[in-house]
């Protein structure tokens, strides 16, 4: 399941119970300066997550603590992080080189900001964690320090020792990193409990991954829930690039007539064309308005016309 959602069949061979979760809080957004000073790290030790995290109490200890990191991900079948794959693994690869380490071991990596994104952005927009956490996980962190407020925080604590400057900081992290277990925990199930809209976001990624059965099963379970709308045009779009136009023409027909929708006449108006040669109903269409560029609308309604007017002659 999570290989399918991750669109990455290598997950499919490797056991998540000897993943390695990962997330670092840094004193900065990147560049040969930043400093990961936090490293939050996870495993299972049977049916127990075990939660370590690595805090720098001077960048002095930075060598040390990437020692322990790169023990970590040694050991581990592959990583887990969110946004991972764009932040936490290459500022901790560029460490490695600025303390003149050996580069860390690469493994096989589920990064589920981008499995996120695929099921529930259409409903959320932005996907942060915590969003996820209240709407998809159900669980409410509560007071949370910003990550903006999170640098100054660590300079502080160099500059005065106040170790009261980072426990927000430190217990930030680590619901992060336990969260990243949650969704994984999610996400590996059958995903029956995820909101109806999502579960249309789903279908989608699951004929993106090829899996044709669980993508009808997603989008039935979807309608059923009474996602409507959104659920036919997944339906009829995916039918169509499955090469079933027939189910294509009475999703999108459905849609023509319940909504004002220049996209869906447009792709109606194709099949009206292409599959059930029924030019005029395409014409009447595209004289309505199609989601195209007005000369691309002039052509299609030219070549409508002939059509049309070769059937009126042809009938004679």
């Amino acid at each position: 399941m999570l290989a399918l959602l991750a669109l990455d069949p290598k997950l499919a061979s490797l056991d998540p119970r000897t993943a390695l979760y990962l997330d670092t809080e840094t004193t900065g957004l990147g560049g040969s300066g930043a400093l990961a000073f936090l490293i939050g790290m996870a495993w299972f030790d049977g049916d127990q997550l075990r939660l370590e995290q690595v805090l720098l109490r001077s960048p002095a200890d930075e060598r040390a603590g990437l020692e322990l990191v790169a023990e970590r991900i040694e050991q581990a079948s592959f990583l887990v992080t969110y946004n991972g794959k764009s932040f936490d693994l290459p500022l901790l690869a560029s460490r490695r080189v600025m303390t003149r380490a050996p580069a860390l071991a690469v493994r096989p990596h589920l990064d589920l900001l981008h499995v996120a994104r695929r099921l529930h952005r259409t409903r959320l927009g932005a996907c942060r964690l915590t969003l996820l956490e209240s709407e998809v996980l159900g669980f409410e962190r509560g007071p949370d320090v910003q990550g903006a407020d999170i640098p100054a925080r660590y300079s502080h604590f160099l500059r005065t020792g106040d170790e009261a400057a980072l426990t927000d900081v430190v217990e930030h992290n680590a619901l992060d990193v336990v969260s990243m277990a949650a969704l994984v925990g999610l996400y590996g199930e059958p995903l029956t409990s995820l909101h109806e809209q999502d579960l249309v976001s789903l279908a989608r990624t699951y004929h993106r991954a090829g899996d044709a059965q669980r993508t009808d099963e997603a989008l039935e379970y979807a309608l059923e829930r009474g996602a409507g709308r959104p659920a036919i045009r997944a339906r009829g779009e995916i039918a169509k690039a499955r090469g079933e136009r027939a189910q294509a023409l009475v999703d999108f027909e459905s849609l023509a007539a319940d909504l004002d929708d220049s996209s869906a006449r447009l792709e109606l108006a194709k099949l009206y064309e292409h599959f059930a040669k029924e030019p005029l109903k395409a014409l009447k269409l595209a004289l309505i308005g199609t989601a195209e560029t007005t000369e691309a609308q002039s052509r299609r309604v030219s070549r409508l016309s002939r059509k049309v007017a070769r059937a009126n002659q042809t009938s004679k």
